[in-house]
């Protein structure tokens, strides 16, 4: 059986797919993932559920999709807001401000994937450590840029970058969950980045 997370690569121009994802982060807005149902998802997506079966096997793998999707937008939304040649202290701030910007558009989706996904099991289990694999990835890659050079600064190491980013999700879940303002987040994740990150 074809897992959400291969879907990009599976039927990915079917007219219907995007729809149908789309679908179901507007129900995740509007209900929350455990109340979304799937007449929920073809509801919003004007469509049959019929049509919602051939493309997803479940209500929990089109959720594995829409993360999976919604993850690599975070990752390039951030990486396209960083200048490499900055210093590295500015380069901290872009990555906050765009991690802050994604949430900020989709909080429901982004709390989806920090509690919700980890109760699906085992389903899910291959989504959390992609992602977790491309943003340690990614942290990597901005820390081995001119600005953090030019001050003798090493890249970040994986068990580190893991550290800042399970730190950063936890802080994030408990302002959405809270209903709080997401920008407060960007002084404590750029304290603790700085604060990790200039280590040498």
């Amino acid at each position: 059986m074809t897992t959400a997370l291969e879907g990009a690569a599976v039927d990915a121009a079917h007219p219907f797919r995007d729809r149908l994802l789309d679908g179901l982060a507007q129900s995740i807005g509007e209900r929350g993932y455990r109340d979304t149902t799937v007449a929920d998802i073809v509801r919003h997506a004007r469509t049959s559920k019929r049509t919602f079966y051939e493309q997803f096997a479940s209500k929990e793998e089109c959720l594995i999709e829409v993360l999976r999707r919604n993850n690599e937008d975070l990752i390039a939304r951030i990486r396209a807001a960083v200048d490499p040649e900055k210093d590295w202290q500015e380069q901290i701030r872009q990555a906050v401000d765009a991690y802050v910007g994604h949430i900020q558009s989709r909080p429901a989706i982004t709390l989806a994937w920090i509690r919700e996904a980890p109760a699906l099991g085992a389903a899910a289990r291959p989504l959390h450590r992609l992602a977790m694999e491309h943003l340690t990835d990614m942290l990597v890659d901005l820390t081995d840029s001119p600005g953090f050079r030019r001050a003798d600064l090493a890249p970040i190491s994986r068990p580190l970058a893991l550290i800042l980013l399970g730190g950063l999700r936890e802080l994030t879940a408990l302002l959405v969950e809270d209903g709080r303002d997401v920008r407060a987040i960007v002084e404590p994740a750029i304290a603790a980045s700085t604060a990790i990150l200039g280590r040498g």
